[in-house]
């Protein structure tokens, strides 16, 4: 039994890297996050993290979990201790990010065969992250980095499977892939906060395509 518990983990972490994308929600609203939701749905864009910044969350990803259609993946983010992987993954997440290395979040994630993804910045921090069992290490913040310094730190770590968040736009998401990223995050490059207040959902729509078309051209060439 344990070995087919394991292989759900490891699928999570295939789909993710199929996907190519991981939208970072963070809201001020979370009556908002439906919408949000739909929207990015439409725009092709699978992976969903919910931070646990945005109010409720814990209970916001129970609600999902359960009415999500077939064919998502529901994650949380933010998370940077054992007691929050545990009710995040209670609720129903599927992959834990942290904006941190932490070990025991590693360690609960890990017990109960659910990927964890926890974020570092430096070369050292993802080749001890990646020792720990890190199944995905998140490069954070990757504002202040490009997509150079992925191609950079993988020619001597090509084990490492990095997800660049923070600077990453619908834009330049295929830049990272074709730097090496397994994947990217994209938070308020694609959650435009003001169609977001506004409702407009078409705004995140568009970028949402924009960004699967990115990515995927990215693999192609």
């Amino acid at each position: 039994m344990r070995a087919d518990v394991r292989s759900h983990r490891t699928a999570t972490v295939s789909t993710l890297e199929s996907l190519g994308i991981v939208a970072v929600i963070r809201l001020k609203d979370s009556a908002k996050l439906r919408g949000v939701v739909d929207a990015l749905a439409e725009g092709g864009v699978r992976a969903l993290e919910v931070t646990m910044t945005v109010p409720n969350a814990v209970g916001l990803l129970r609600e999902l979990s359960d009415t999500l259609p077939r064919g998502f993946l529901l994650g949380a983010g933010t998370v940077t201790d054992a007691i929050t992987a545990r009710a995040v993954i209670d609720a129903g997440a599927r992959f834990v990010v942290g904006p941190v290395f932490r070990r025991e979040v590693i360690t609960v994630c890990h017990d109960q065969d659910v990927a964890v993804m926890p974020g570092c910045f430096s070369p050292t921090e993802m080749y001890e992250a990646h020792e720990a069992g890190a199944d995905l290490v998140k490069i954070f913040p990757a504002t202040m980095l490009g997509p150079q310094f992925i191609k950079d730190v993988r020619a001597p770590l090509p084990q490492l499977k990095l997800v660049p968040t923070g600077g990453v736009t619908p834009a330049n998401a295929g830049d990272w892939i074709r730097a090496g990223a397994v994947a990217v995050g994209i938070g308020s490059a694609l959650l435009d906060a003001a169609a977001i207040e506004r409702g407009d959902w078409s705004v995140l729509t568009t970028r949402a395509r924009e960004a699967v078309r990115s990515i995927a051209d990215a693999r192609t060439r």
